[in-house]
């Protein structure tokens, strides 16, 4: 079987998050980068049914050089071959369309991601590469098990759990407890150095869409203490401060 998986590069979790002085990006100086965590359970998920199923897992990224650090830690987990469209991800849509692109050529029966990166928190992408792939989506997965050419799911929905059945090929979005992550020892490091990190152009170079400017959320005020004998005074402020009233 051949499997892809959708890597997402973004910031840690710790990360103090700054734009440059125009506004207009965000500041990378001394940010340390790693695996979206949730691309990282798909990653291993991918890697366990390689193991009791055969084939190969392919990583995808879509980002500049930079990128190649995340990948190479991917490669060291466990996949393959890494291929990099060369390309700023600027929006869901144009990510999409360009994984989607190679996956529809190599003709990979599952195609991997996580719900969301924790950078942007958009939850599209994994959608959207089902959307062009013309193959049906299992977004939110919590388990996933194959047998012969048909997957059973499961899901997480208000009330309880859902199971879904789906054949191959399909797309599927990893949700917490997908999988345990693993934590790349010395021979997965030592072989992701020889490992193929394919670079690609990508196929579209008009993007939807651009950011014009970021800012932070405003300082939170300081706490008003209101006296229970003046109930009126803490009405006042919610219409006239917080305006939600």
């Amino acid at each position: 079987m051949k499997f892809l998986v959708c890597i997402s590069h973004v910031p840690d979790t710790t990360t103090r998050i700054t734009f440059t002085p125009d506004g207009k990006a965000f500041n990378t100086a001394g940010v340390q980068f790693i695996i979206n965590p949730y691309d990282e359970m798909a990653l291993t998920r991918a890697l366990e049914l390689k193991e009791t199923l055969g084939g190969t897992v392919t990583i995808i990224n879509v980002g500049p050089l930079a990128t190649e650090p995340t990948l190479r830690k991917a490669l060291a987990i466990g996949a393959d071959e890494a291929i990099r469209i060369n390309a700023e991800p600027t929006d869901a849509l144009f990510v999409a369309e360009e994984i989607a692109v190679i996956a529809k050529n190599e003709k990979f029966d599952i195609v991997f991601g996580g719900r969301e990166s924790i950078d942007y928190n958009g939850a599209q992408v994994m959608g959207m590469i089902a959307e062009f792939m013309e193959i049906p989506s299992v977004v939110i997965a919590t388990k996933l098990d194959v047998v012969g050419t048909t997957a059973t799911l499961e899901r997480e929905i208000d009330g309880g759990k859902e199971i879904v059945s789906v054949n191959l090929p399909f797309v599927v979005s990893a949700q917490k407890d997908f999988a345990e992550p693993r934590i790349p020892n010395m021979r997965g490091i030592m072989s992701a150095r020889i490992k193929s990190l394919k670079v690609v152009e990508p196929t579209n170079t008009l993007k939807p869409t651009s950011s014009v400017a970021f800012q932070t959320p405003p300082p939170k005020s300081e706490c008003k203490m209101i006296s229970p004998e003046h109930p009126e005074e803490l009405i006042q402020l919610l219409h006239t401060e917080a305006k939600i009233i």
